[in-house]
């Protein structure tokens, strides 16, 4: 039997008392929450939302960490015909101001007519929510002490959820889903990894962004799976605790950006896995950032061992402006890695480019050139994507900084990639590159090889473009370490041939990031030329 086609919210009608979702506790063990208890939760949050004035189609900000809290408030939402948006919560911004500049925007963007938030939130967004002049937000377990349940859920909104893209090409712009693109794209999602609620699942990933959110979140309480739920930090803490709960759990599907793996590698050790096992992992997604194929390798050869079937790591490719999902390989294919034919600079990393599958029903994607002509395969250009689960516009400022944008033509993404045997391989950003001798190097591609000379994710970002009229390459260092600087130099000589390099040198953690960790590079440029960094910035030399 297929996997069905099911509504958002047709899981309340079936809603089980044997699975559900565990979270992690702080004693090492897990807090089970089951479908039922889940589903009568999401109808008292409904129910509390219309008695507070929420109405057909008003926006429902989320502030929460992943929990009981955030299911009941992003389906409660739905089931008040409202529209849920969740925006990430302070843990996620190392520093303060950088918090309130980014949730500011977004609350702005957003305007919702009612806010709920954690304890920990709190005070913080209710200083925001004054200075914008929106209604004090209001903590979950507050908002449903003493209310009765809806009996039924309300009439779905025509936009089901109101999202965020990462800001990693300039500051996250509002994208609006429709309930029938988010469907479609959840089901696209299930049919496409065979998703069934006799696998189980575990995330650790953030519910303010769409890899956590979509891809695992709204996917595993809608199949009815059971689900193991982890904070990022506590992955960060512990990254065996995550591997852990594959082992005892059975988890068989599970979904991770690179540098998540690549911090995996970094923390744990074959000694760490005795005893483990994970022969049960069918699916692990790989998204949201380039792949490295070192790091699925070294992932293979640290798990492989104990279970781990080097068929399970399915790197993906999607956005938010496509709801979630966009290309993916088929189970058990295996990835693999190709070359542009053209020779372009995308093949740099020393290696080819890891492949991200193939469209999933319902979606077509082309590669075109900068005239918005079809490029045959093999040739690099820019990603457009058609078809079913694309987003029904923006919200806000539809002309921020971003190389993405939504028309009649589709989606044109901003990526830069190539297509071999209807398989897509992604680059890079198309403005995040430099053309050297009639080639596009791209700065994703240089990141790569500075990862695979040992300087670690999160620590160096690098920018490419023209400043002062002249070709550039800047590298950015997160606390810069002794050889850094050689290393670097040695590799954008070769690459960028005689553009002017610079290297900025921040304090550990002082790289601007998104909400999930991706350089803004972009808005990182700008402060560049701008001259932001004036006393932190040098040549880049071999010493």
């Amino acid at each position: 039997m297929g996997i069905p086609d099911r509504g958002l919210l047709d899981w309340l009608d079936e809603a089980s008392t044997e699975r559900g979702l565990y979270y992690a506790n702080r004693n090492d063990g897990w807090d089970f929450w089951s479908y039922q208890a889940l589903g009568e939760l999401v109808l008292k949050t409904a129910a509390a939302l219309r008695a507070d004035g929420v109405g057909q189609g008003d926006v429902v900000g989320l502030v929460q960490r992943s929990s009981p809290g955030f299911v009941a408030g992003f389906f409660g939402a739905l089931a008040a015909g409202a529209t849920p948006c969740s925006i990430a919560p302070p843990f996620a911004f190392q520093r303060a101001d950088d918090y309130e500049k980014h949730a500011g925007r977004l609350f702005e963007t957003a305007g919702p007519r009612f806010t709920i938030c954690d304890d920990d939130s709190l005070e913080r967004i209710r200083k925001l929510s004054a200075e914008l002049g929106l209604r004090e937000p209001v903590v979950f377990d507050e908002l449903i002490a003493d209310v009765e349940p809806l009996e039924h859920p309300l009439e779905l909104p025509e936009i089901a959820l109101l999202q965020f893209t990462s800001g990693s090409s300039g500051y996250s712009r509002g994208v609006r889903i429709s309930t029938d693109a988010l469907r479609t794209n959840l089901t696209g999602m299930r049919r496409w990894v065979d998703w069934k609620p006799e696998y189980p699942g575990i995330s650790w990933l953030p519910v303010h962004h769409d890899m956590g959110l979509v891809g695992y979140l709204l996917n595993a309480v809608v199949t009815g799976c059971d689900g193991w739920m982890m904070q990022p930090d506590d992955f960060i803490r512990s990254p065996l605790r995550y591997l852990r709960g594959i082992s005892e759990q059975g988890a068989a599907m599970s979904a991770m950006p690179n540098f998540g793996l690549a911090y995996i590698l970094r923390r744990v050790k074959p000694a760490d896995l005795e005893g483990l096992r994970f022969d049960s992992m069918r699916t692990l997604i790989i998204g949201a950032e380039r792949v490295d194929p070192r790091v699925l390798e070294e992932f293979h050869a640290l798990l492989g061992p104990y279970g781990f079937d080097r068929n399970a790591l399915m790197p993906a490719y999607g956005g938010a402006e496509a709801t979630l999902a966009v290309t993916g390989l088929p189970l058990g294919e295996g990835w693999s890695t190709e070359a542009p034919d053209d020779g372009d600079a995308a093949s740099l990393a020393g290696t080819a480019v890891v492949g991200c599958g193939r469209p999933l029903e319902g979606r077509t994607v082309t590669i075109v050139s900068e005239d918005g002509e079809e490029l045959p395969e093999g040739q690099v250009g820019e990603i457009v994507v058609t078809g079913v689960s694309i987003a029904s516009g923006y919200v806000g400022d539809p002309d921020s900084v971003s190389g993405t944008s939504l028309g009649e033509q589709g989606l044109t993404t901003g990526d830069a990639g190539f297509l071999r045997d209807g398989q897509l391989f992604v680059i890079g950003r198309l403005g995040d590159g430099l053309k050297v001798s009639g080639k596009m190097v791209f700065a994703e591609s240089l990141e790569t090889l500075l990862h695979q000379r040992g300087i670690p994710d999160r620590r160096v970002a690098v920018l490419l473009g023209v400043r002062d009229g002249a070709p550039t390459g800047a590298v950015v260092f997160g606390g810069v370490q002794p050889g850094w600087r050689q290393i670097a130099h040695e590799v954008l000589s070769e690459w960028l041939g005689d553009a002017a390099l610079v290297a900025v040198e921040v304090s550990r953690g002082g790289i601007e990031v998104t909400s999930s960790g991706k350089p803004r590079r972009r808005v990182i440029w700008k402060a560049l030329c701008a001259g932001e960094f004036s006393d932190v910035v040098r040549p880049l030399t071999a010493d």
